[in-house]
């Protein structure tokens, strides 16, 4: 697939040190990204250093409450792709591969001073994955893209039912990333981080991202095994008088479950334990029942 880039010259301007520079070129963002023929024909490449310009654009925003906003701006892209509320369910999954490709490639790399907005950010994309996975009516309007936006907020225990194909999307983002086992992920190699930079990587990274999983650094694991269940409860994944609902939750619990039994990191079992056996669970004593036992 060709790359946008040459389409996207506000890339290098999401990490600038000027703030009103990052924040025309996050507008510029959503503006290319709301166009369904642009977004479609995006490789993963092209993602990657998108992704990796919002990293850096993080990176550079001080003070509490704007690192707060652009964490919830950046989450909120999510609902910008066309492919949100439509049958292009593959926009949004590699758009979010994405993110956790770059998350585990950049985590190790996060000082002490910067890593709680990136916790943040790690929580608030999580929360947008597991509400995209609901069916939203779509508003009319030139400036649908930001009315889904609001609509995405604290609104997100809505109504709705369950999309099966976004559902599928978010349990195989999850499963091929935080939740991976190591035995399953490909270690990436630190000097090959730049090979994007170079021609001929292209196919490289597309499969890389598409279709295998990744190696997750061990914080990042235990971030998101200490924030999914409070996530998923926002979303109404824990309501008991819906059973689809239980049924999306089950199987996320079971990649957890397969991940407390099959991890060799010590940390990482126990909080996948600690998480399996959470009390707001409405199948706790199944789920942890053999963590329960130890």
């Amino acid at each position: 697939m060709e790359s946008q880039e040459r389409n996207m010259p506000f890339i290098k301007n999401l990490a600038s040190s000027d703030r009103k520079l990052r924040t025309k070129s996050l507008e510029s963002l959503r503006n290319f990204l709301s166009a369904r023929q642009v977004a479609s024909s995006l490789s993963t490449l092209d993602i990657l250093k998108l992704w990796k310009g919002l990293f850096y654009a993080l990176w550079m925003c001080d003070r509490p409450l704007p690192q707060q906003a652009l964490a919830q701006d950046l989450a909120d892209l999510i609902y910008v792709l066309p492919g949100s509320g439509s049958d292009e369910t593959e926009i949004v999954e590699t758009w979010l591969r994405g993110f956790w490709a770059t998350m585990a490639r950049e985590w190790t790399g996060v000082d002490v001073l910067r890593l709680e907005k990136f916790l943040l950010l790690v929580r608030r994309v999580l929360g947008a994955s597991l509400a995209w996975m609901k069916v939203r009516e779509q508003e009319e309007g030139k400036d649908g893209g930001a009315k889904k936006r609001k609509s995405s907020g604290k609104e997100k225990k809505q109504k709705g039912k369950w999309d099966a194909k976004q559902v599928d999307a978010v349990v195989g983002v999850l499963a091929d990333y935080p939740f991976v086992l190591e035995e399953d992920a490909q270690p990436r190699k630190r000097d090959g981080e730049e090979a994007d930079e170079e021609e001929g990587e292209e196919d490289k990274y597309e499969a890389e991202v598409k279709l295998t999983p990744a190696f997750v650094p061990v914080g990042l694991k235990l971030h998101v095994l200490d924030i999914w269940v409070d996530e998923a409860e926002k979303v109404g994944l824990l309501e008991d008088e819906d059973e689809e609902a239980k049924d999306i939750l089950r199987r996320i619990t079971e990649i957890v479950d397969g991940l407390e039994k099959g991890t060799v990191s010590p940390g990482v079992r126990i909080r996948a334990r600690q998480s399996l056996l959470d009390d707001r669970l409405p199948f706790t004593n199944i789920a942890g029942s053999d963590a329960g036992s130890e």
